[in-house]
């Protein structure tokens, strides 16, 4: 999509190499520890040692450009400006420079510095750069040369939606909503146009023609009944008197910051390294603050790499009056529990539930928390006033039920649990980890064996790749004395998940139930070396496994009162 990154890779690449941390009393203990913070994400730490580089160091472009980096990762663009200036001021062709001293001069609406810059010296990509320029015509008022510039990009492959996309975003901010409808309208917008921010684009653009009655089908054919209080205060604007404002993209620089933004969420959704996205969303927050979805991304971005200091001051920027309110806060939830700070977690999800009780994503997230808390009294109650709130035409109902029937099998009532995945089986009958999880438990409560032989094949078909189900799909075999069958699956799932303790003690029972005691003992070995002492709710009782390795599988069989193996020759 994009031409090589050369100079804005190999810095990436030099800040994560070092893995050992290293005294930064001179030029080069300071580079290196700047390389090693910025390993750990740590971009204030490495933006003060590149400093300190730099201050000895001052013409080195390298030590220079790695303060860019860092300063632009932690989103502090104004102390980054300086030296990307000087960087592309000389003859260094620089990618990271480049990008920094484009969001200056979008920041400063020098759309005339814009439409100069070279981008032959260490350009951004030919879509990015060639969108920035369509939007600079548009900030310099020249929209014939606009429409042009997105004409000329959207004859080239790929990316020819989110080409008109633009174009449509730019034709609605000067007021040619004629224009932009006839582009989502006849979906030349493409996947862009499908976005959330695509319909809501659309919606506020069919209000300014007065068709508000077209905005609200959209709205409900979009997004059914997955409302929440953005999408409402929409919908109650579009149902009043008073006039629709079109707020998605309404200037130039809003546009610029909504190229960063559409190519964050690209490179997101193709996998790119989150350090590299990072680097288009920070611009298009420098550039638009108040775009809450960028925000969004930002803090989900620094929380994926370990930074959640950083990522709950985005979160925290949003006020409580904005709706979008609730989606921080189950952002900063979610930071709370990775972070290991579980109790904080659920009360942040408790106040929510206060203030935003009509929504079943808050409760849900409130069931999580408390799940994975073990307190399963109290995920069940979320989990069920979810329910309550989650109309019975949602297709997404399954989702709550399967996470209420894990709550209700944990916490013993087999009944209940077996009821709700029934219930989620009958909304997505193929639903791989509810007919896994409902046939495991059949199996284990030694019933009904067929039908979960038939429910965890299924699973098995819908998601080939999963040790876990494919080692329900072996455990099954082996409860109904199909041994020989057994060996294969289970050897399959220990491929899988190598280094899962019930696994590997799985595998051991039916290496035993085949004659394979050797292999069998190993296998038990293993399962106790992956043994997590801090998982109550883990199958891999250690204490079994060391009696099995005692006195063998039979002895512990008949100790426990349990049928016994049926006699099958060995297989090996």
């Amino acid at each position: 999509m994009f031409r090589k990154h050369r100079s804005f890779v190999s810095a990436l690449a030099l800040s994560l190499s070092m893995a050992v941390p290293v005294a930064a009393d001179s030029v080069s203990g300071a580079y290196l520890a700047g390389r090693y913070a910025s390993m750990r994400s740590d971009f204030a730490e490495a933006a003060r040692y590149y400093g300190e580089a730099l201050a000895k160091e001052p013409n080195n472009v390298e030590f220079q450009e790695s303060t860019v980096l860092a300063y632009l990762s932690l989103g502090d663009i104004d102390k980054a400006l300086p030296l990307a200036r000087v960087i592309t001021s000389g003859e260094q062709s620089s990618q990271v420079a480049y990008l920094v001293t484009t969001a200056g001069m979008a920041q400063a609406e020098d759309y005339q510095g814009l439409l100069d810059q070279n981008a032959d010296t260490g350009g951004i990509g030919p879509w990015v750069d060639g969108l920035i320029k369509a939007w600079a015509y548009v900030g310099i008022g020249d929209m014939t040369a606009a429409i042009e510039k997105f004409d000329e990009l959207s004859t080239e492959a790929g990316m020819q939606g989110f080409v008109l996309y633009h174009k449509a975003l730019a034709l609605a901010s000067v007021g040619d909503f004629e224009g932009a409808d006839a582009i989502f309208g006849s979906n030349m917008a493409g996947s862009a146009g499908q976005t959330r921010r695509g319909v809501i684009a659309r919606a506020e653009i069919l209000g300014q023609l007065g068709r508000k009655d077209q905005a609200l089908s959209l709205l409900a054919a979009s997004f059914g009944d997955s409302m929440d209080p953005e999408l409402e205060t929409l919908m109650n604007v579009l149902k009043g008197d008073e006039p629709v404002s079109f707020g998605q993209v309404p200037d130039a620089k809003a546009g610029i910051a909504e190229v960063f933004f559409t190519f964050a969420s690209v490179l997101r959704n193709e996998s790119a390294g989150d350090h590299y996205v990072l680097l288009y969303s920070r611009i298009a927050r420098y550039l638009r603050p108040d775009h809450i979805d960028d925000l969004l991304l930002t803090a989900d971005l620094l929380e994926n790499i370990g930074q959640y200091d950083l990522a709950m001051q985005e979160l925290q920027a949003v006020p409580a009056d904005n709706p979008a309110y609730h989606a921080a806060e189950l952002g900063r939830a979610a930071i709370l529990r990775r972070s290991d700070k579980p109790e904080q977690a659920i009360e942040v999800l408790k106040q929510l539930t206060r203030s935003y009780g009509e929504l079943p994503s808050v409760h849900s997230a409130l069931g999580d928390a408390l799940r994975a808390q073990d307190d399963f009294t109290g995920a069940i109650k979320a989990y069920g006033r979810a329910l309550e709130l989650t109309p019975k035409t949602n297709p997404q109902r399954w989702v709550l039920l399967y996470a209420r029937g894990i709550a209700e099998e944990r916490s013993g009532d087999g009944k209940a649990a077996e009821s709700d995945f029934r219930a989620a089986l009958e909304i997505n009958p193929d639903q791989p980890q509810v007919l896994n999880f409902l046939g495991y438990s059949l199996v284990e409560q030694g019933r009904n064996l067929d039908e979960a032989l038939n429910m965890i094949e299924r699973a098995v078909a819908g998601s080939p790749n999963s040790g876990y189900i494919v080692d329900s799909l072996g455990w099954v075999l082996y409860r109904l004395g199909r041994y020989d069958e057994a060996v294969a699956q289970m050897e399959r799932a220990a491929e899988l998940v190598a280094v899962d303790a019930v696994v590997n003690d799985h595998l051991g029972d039916v290496y035993w139930a085949v004659g394979r005691k050797r292999e069998a003992e190993f296998q038990w070995r293993r399962a106790l070396s992956f043994v997590d002492p801090q998982d109550n709710d883990s199958e891999a009782d250690p204490k079994r496994i060391r009696r099995k390795l005692e006195v063998g599988l039979d002895a512990v069989l008949a100790e426990e009162g349990a049928s016994p193996l049926i006699k099958v020759s060995v297989s090996k």
